[in-house]
Order: C-alpha cells, then sequence, then structure tokens
C-alpha cells in the first residue's frame, strides 16, 4: 500500500465516523440518515471497528429510530466481526468478547439482533459466545420479550 492509499483509507474511516456521529447529534434516525450512512460505511468494502464503536453509540444514543435502522445496524456490525477480518467467517475470542460488551452497552432488541446474525453468518464462534447470547436473550432488554412473542405467534 502507498502511502497516498493509506491516506485516502484514513480519509473514507474519518467520513464514516463523522457520518454517524453527525446522526448521532440529532436523537434519531431517519431513512435518510440510512440511506447516507449506508453509502458512507458499507460502500468502501468494509466497516471497520471504529465505525462499529460509533454504530453501537447510535444504538445507544437516538430515541427515535426508523425500522431501515435495524437492517444497516446488523448488516454492518455483522460485516465488521465476521467478514472483516482474518480468517473471514470466524469470530475469535477478542472479537466475540468486543461484541457481547458492546452488546450488553445497548442493551436492545437491535442489539441481541446483531448477536444472533453474528452466530447465524459465522462458520465458527468461540465455545461460550452461544451460551452468552442466549443468556442475553433471558434478559429482559426492551423489545426482546415481544419479539419472542411474535416470533411464537408466527410459527404456530
Amino acid at each position: 500500500m502507498t502511502l497516498e492509499e493509506g491516506r485516502e483509507m484514513a480519509k473514507a474511516m474519518d467520513r464514516g465516523r463523522a457520518a454517524i456521529m453527525a446522526v448521532a447529534r440529532t436523537g434519531e434516525v431517519t431513512v435518510a440518515d440510512v440511506t447516507h450512512l449506508r453509502r458512507e460505511i458499507l460502500a468502501d468494502g468494509g466497516v471497520t471497528r471504529d465505525e462499529a464503536d460509533a454504530l453501537f453509540a447510535l444504538e445507544r444514543i437516538a430515541t427515535v429510530k426508523c425500522p431501515e435502522w435495524t437492517a444497516l445496524f446488523v448488516e454492518a456490525v455483522t460485516d465488521h466481526v465476521v467478514w472483516q477480518t482474518r480468517p473471514t467467517g470466524v469470530v475469535n475470542e477478542a472479537q466475540g468478547e468486543w461484541l457481547i460488551a458492546r452488546s450488553d452497552e445497548v442493551a436492545s432488541l437491535n442489539g441481541l439482533a446483531v448477536l444472533v446474525n453474528v452466530m447465524a453468518e459465522a462458520h465458527r464462534v468461540p465455545m461460550w459466545f452461544l451460551a452468552a447470547v442466549r443468556a442475553r436473550a433471558a434478559r429482559n432488554w426492551p423489545g426482546v420479550a415481544e419479539a419472542k412473542a411474535m416470533a411464537v405467534a408466527e410459527a404456530a
């Protein structure tokens, strides 16, 4: 990688985090915000740890979120954890610990959705990770009980 390529990569990362934090300042996530964030953080081919941390901060801060936010949040964080590090498809111990810690910080249905999606997409996760996700599903995070009830009703 040349020095110029490194600078361009750094600018792209800064743009992604800046776009996320600009949305965070408004206290809500709109469809237009999701479209803009999708362009800024997913278009360059990968989600950085800094951007993933900023997405978790936005999940924690924003009080009003459009339904499209969930898909972006889950897709972007899953992309970072499962597909942006080598070997791809493998969640290592450090990634698993980071993801559990961030999900605990937001304690939301979207945080649980990320955990479940990572388990679904990853080829391998640490042995303790499944038990940790189950423990979070058993907690009374906002929206989890309602989502479980809807899933049971749809399955019936």
